[in-house]
């Protein structure tokens, strides 16, 4: 995979990655599993977390960088709190219970956010970066968050979860930024 245009500005040891927007093929693809645990994948997530934390999300999918793997990050201190930092590889959720329906974003559809339906509660098994699997409840929005990152890796956009009518009107916004050439 050429690399050379996916690496921005340096911070300590991670690079910022260039996060993909809709409709990059990567996006609607399901990831492949992590089988490897090793410091390629360590690196991956640091720079996952960097890059994140530098555009001011709550979650990244491997994906959203142009890595078609099931990772995901999600830290809803926005780097406030190491204790916060999640690491899931190779995560399904297990449980869902209840419905919320709040207002989402994605750092692939920038100033994008609609409401979508949601499970309350979730339940998740995931590896760590190490391998090991755990399983780890969630509610609100670490419940969405869980959701919404564990469905870009199974290639499932959160426009997708709209209603028809709202996804026309995001799709036509997109495509007439797409057109002024600032998509």
């Amino acid at each position: 995979m050429d690399t050379s245009n996916r690496y921005g500005a340096f911070k300590k040891n991670e690079m910022i990655l260039k996060i993909v927007k809709y409709p990059e093929p990567v996006l609607q693809q399901p990831g492949e599993p992590v089988t490897e645990f090793n410091g390629e994948l360590t690196k991956l997530v640091a720079d996952m977390f960097e890059t994140m934390y530098a555009s001011q999300g709550i979650g990244l999918a491997a994906p959203q960088v142009g890595v078609s793997k099931r990772v995901t990050i999600i830290d809803l201190s926005l780097g406030k709190d190491p204790a916060q930092k999640l690491v899931l590889i190779n995560p399904e959720v297990i449980l869902r219970e209840g419905k919320q329906y709040e207002e989402e974003g994605c750092l692939s559809f920038p100033e994008i956010r609609e409401k979508i339906p949601r499970a309350a509660k979730v339940r998740i098994r995931a590896q760590d970066e190490k391998g090991k699997w755990f399983e780890m409840d969630g509610e609100e929005l670490l419940s969405r968050a869980f959701q919404h990152e564990i469905d870009h890796l199974d290639g499932m956009l959160f426009i997708f979860r709209m209603s028809g009518l709202k996804r026309d009107l995001v799709l036509r916004k997109i495509r007439k930024l797409q057109r002024e050439g600032t998509w």
